[in-house]
């Protein structure tokens, strides 16, 4: 048996600080093409780093390796789900579903509204299916192509729609982060949300006149003729009918019934297929390259796993018309890889416990309280790039503290949702932030400005502990402590 030693904060900090300083050059070196690969080399030399300071603290390799298994076990769910958006979006694109969508979306919205409702539509879909990547994946892809053919900055379609979709996830109770932070709070579902409602009611608020504010100064409606082309170049590929919005209301219904997100995410995929083969038989010949049965099921199957583009006479529609499929996932699924590695040592070698112990003793009053708590769920997102562990280890931090600071679990669990679940997405490493910069095509770093229900919500729930507004005092005969 070997002997290990708790790290000090120096060295806690040593890896910490490496990754901000070399994922910030990679930034500034690369752009936006930072999560190409540049972004996942520093995330390992991080871990290399930390394995390295860890070392020297005692601790052997295969200790650490476990710990690196066990954080990306934590991830495969994800990474899963990754590959059947992947496919879906595919034959979703081939069946005619997201062209559709844009078809239809053109003719009902206006530059003017549009960021406005395309939250508004996000926040319905994410509170039905109680999933924000569900969201973006399906008719959030759909407002992109939308929105870019109105010539608006896909940093704030994109913004909007997660903006909307993060609103939908945290008040729905299907949601996982719903039921997950109330649960290492200590208190029950539909008591959380009730809470929630207080901070994140007056965040969406803000974030929706912000987005009309912004609405407003775009320029009336986009040109007839700009709309009759890019109708034209949809229809003369595509044939569009309301029969093709059957497959996301199979797969809406089928997340609300609870089934599980793989299997509803795949049977969308398939259904997409089968759809494509009814509807779109001459584009699905196009891509398998022929009309007998070999070359429809090739057609099928590269929508599925391969890249495909589809040209047509405008050159905007063809720039929207296209589809990695699952291949082109793979690029985030190496970055979420690398991201588990480095959060996987650091936890190992209690680095983040020792983190997370030095924020507490800056804890005096309950508006610095909810402040640290905060602080400690966005840091959680950055280092641990997972937003599940940005809510377990601060909730299991904190527990104690807020009891012995007179606060109900409710406060607590509250922030854990304005902090933990929102901030995720805002980090480009994060399983979160790769997965929807890869989903809707956006970088993150171009979304983020935009993501103001995000960058809201902490600060509100800051604003409310200071203010002393809303916070619920513990109550000792309360059973649910």
């Amino acid at each position: 048996m070997h002997q290990s030693r708790d790290p000090t904060l120096i060295q806690a900090f040593i890896p910490v600080v490496f990754l901000i300083i070399f994922i910030s050059i990679n930034v500034f070196i690369f752009g936006d093409n930072a999560l190409d690969g540049s972004n996942q080399i520093i995330l390992i030399l991080s871990a290399a780093v930390a394995a390295t300071v860890a070392c020297q603290n005692g601790y052997k390799w295969p200790d650490l390796r476990t710990g690196i298994i066990k954080s990306i076990s934590s991830a495969m769910s994800s990474m899963l789900i990754l590959l059947m958006i992947g496919a879906l979006t595919g034959t979703w694109l081939l069946s005619g579903v997201v062209p559709a969508m844009i078809y239809y979306g053109l003719q009902i919205l206006n530059p003017n509204v549009f960021l406005f409702a395309a939250c508004i539509v996000c926040i319905i879909v994410s509170i039905a299916t109680g999933s924000s990547w569900t969201t973006a994946a399906t008719v959030g892809i759909a407002l992109i192509g939308i929105g870019k053919a109105m010539g608006i900055q896909e940093g704030m379609i994109a913004g909007a729609v997660l903006s909307g979709a993060y609103f939908g996830d945290k008040i729905s109770p299907l949601s996982d982060t719903t039921n997950l932070a109330p649960a290492m709070a200590g208190t029950d579902l539909f008591t959380h949300i009730k809470y929630m409602a207080y901070t994140t009611i007056p965040s969406i608020t803000i974030t929706l006149i912000i987005f009309l504010a912004i609405g407003l100064r775009f320029e009336g409606q986009i040109e007839t003729t700009q709309t009759d082309l890019i109708l034209n170049a949809i229809t003369e590929k595509f044939e569009i009918n309301g029969w093709l919005f059957l497959v996301p209301m199979i797969v809406i219904f089928l997340i609300i019934k609870k089934v599980h997100a793989l299997p509803s995410l795949l049977s969308g995929a398939l259904i997409g297929g089968i759809f494509a083969l009814i509807f779109q038989p001459t584009m699905v010949a196009e891509i398998g390259g022929g009309t007998n049965a070999r070359a429809m099921y090739i057609g099928i199957m590269k929508a599925l796993y391969g890249s495909m583009s589809i040209e047509t006479s405008n050159e905007m529609v063809s720039d929207l018309l296209h589809s990695k499929g699952m291949s082109g996932m793979l690029g985030t699924i190496w970055l979420i890889l690398s991201a588990m590695v480095f959060g996987g040592v650091m936890e190992r070698a209690g680095f983040l416990k020792k983190i997370a112990e030095a924020l507490l003793t800056l804890v005096s009053s309950i508006g610095s309280l909810v402040a640290s708590t905060v602080g400690t769920c966005a840091f959680f997102n950055i280092t641990a790039s997972d937003q599940y562990l940005a809510i377990v280890i601060p909730g299991r931090m904190y527990a104690d503290t807020y009891k012995k600071k007179g606060l109900a679990p409710e406060n607590l669990s509250r922030t854990l949702e304005d902090s933990g679940t929102v901030t995720s997405v805002l980090v480009p490493w994060n399983t979160c932030g790769a997965y929807h910069a890869n989903v809707l095509s956006v970088a993150t770093l171009t979304y983020l400005p935009f993501c103001f229900f995000n960058i809201i919500s902490p600060f509100m729930s800051i604003f409310f502990a200071y203010a002393n507004i809303k916070l619920k005092k513990f109550i000792y005969s309360d059973r649910r402590l």
